[in-house]
């Protein structure tokens, strides 16, 4: 694979005097009927983290998720990202803000190009209204020219270029999953929320995967809160991990501090069980 080079110019502005991302979450808790899923959450996650949520099955990663995104709205705490409550905010609002997001179950149009699927991502920074629109004037030919330009970016970043006019639907599910992700990168997002990306990949997609996060956090300093099951990409790539359990938070650290905390190898990884 050839390397990456130079930084897209969507992401000259980010870092962290430019484009923060500081999310605080304070001891949110969320019910469905007599099931906890959420039970008094804290969390901070800084500007340019790389931060990592991990538990067993049914410990609340995805309900945590759905309450940072709009998706959920939890019955107690508060969430803020850079100074403003978002608790209640709906997802699209969120999206203005600041936060972009992939799903553990891909949510794209399969009947759509690869291209067409991007582009629909860039709604949200149209300035142009339907009768400028309409009339093709020469500021929407400008602008149209920048959201391209943005999604050649992205395209040729994620090595993509290959399927960009090919209908999403007949692509296997790893190049989807890249899809997915070039998707919310289009969003421009100060946060990017990842549920699962790895989910489904063979190891080969895996390590594509892992090198554009970890491009996209180290040289770009993207901003990235990560669920995952795969605990060897987890630990080599994130640089703060929570530790769910039953929708409580067991404890929260460096991945060398998690490895070897005695509740997390008992609840998470298994009493005998080591990486």
């Amino acid at each position: 694979m050839k390397a990456f080079r130079g930084k897209p110019s969507i992401y000259e502005r980010i870092d962290s005097d430019t484009k923060p991302a500081k999310l605080e979450i304070r001891k949110i808790s969320l019910r469905f009927g007599g099931v906890t899923a959420l039970d008094g959450i804290d969390l901070l996650i800084q500007t340019g983290e790389l931060f990592a949520v991990i538990g067993p099955n049914g410990a609340g990663k995805t309900s945590l998720l759905n309450c940072i995104t709009g998706f959920y709205r939890p019955q107690r705490g508060t969430i803020l990202f850079n100074g403003l409550e978002i608790t209640h905010l709906p997802p699209h609002e969120l999206v203005r803000v600041g936060i972009g997001r992939t799903f553990q179950n891909i949510e794209l149009f399969p009947g759509m190009t690869v291209l067409s699927n991007l582009l629909l991502a860039r709604h949200t920074h149209c300035s142009y209204g339907l009768v400028k629109a309409c009339f093709y004037l020469k500021s929407v030919r400008c602008e149209e020219m920048r959201h391209r330009r943005i999604l050649e970016e992205i395209i040729d970043f994620l090595e993509i270029q290959s399927v960009r006019n090919k209908p999403v639907g007949a692509l296997p599910y790893g190049m989807m999953k890249r899809v997915e992700l070039g998707r919310a990168l289009a969003l421009e997002p100060a946060m990017l929320v990842l549920d699962e990306p790895f989910a489904g990949m063979n190891l080969e997609e895996k390590e594509d995967m892992v090198r554009f996060l970890v491009q996209m956090n180290r040289v770009w300093g993207q901003t990235m809160i990560l669920v995952e099951h795969d605990m060897s990409i987890v630990m080599s790539i994130a640089r703060r991990i929570a530790v769910l359990n039953f929708g409580e938070k067991l404890t929260e650290g460096t991945p060398d501090e998690i490895i070897r905390h005695p509740e997390v190898i008992k609840a998470y990884l298994g009493a005998e069980e080591t990486l």
